[in-house]
């Protein structure tokens, strides 16, 4: 799989994913995570959609094994972030020893 693909295909999860936590949201009228909401639209729908498009306007790139890994450490990288913010402003403290 190139990297546009890869990169197009989580771009799509992470914007149905946000879509239904802004529901949820609404619905519940509950928006103390809206940061982690933010963070999961624009560093997981906007920037890898992004990424899908200027990797597959280069082909050489995206064929790459490095353009992979990049879009797959830009993956892990905004869901581990997500969790992380949204623990914050869901009032969990998080403290470092």
């Amino acid at each position: 799989m190139t990297a546009s693909v890869l990169s197009f295909r989580a771009a799509v999860l992470m914007v149905v994913a946000g879509m239904i936590w802004g529901i949820a949201m609404g619905i519940t009228q509950d928006h103390s995570t809206l940061p982690a909401h933010a963070h999961l639209n624009l560093l997981g729908w906007v920037s890898l959609f992004l990424f899908g498009i200027y990797y597959h306007l280069h082909p050489a790139i995206d064929r790459s094994r490095l353009a992979s890994v990049q879009v797959w450490v830009w993956i892990v990288g905004t869901i581990i972030l997500t969790i992380g913010v949204a623990l914050v402003h869901s009032g969990h403290t998080i403290a470092i020893r």
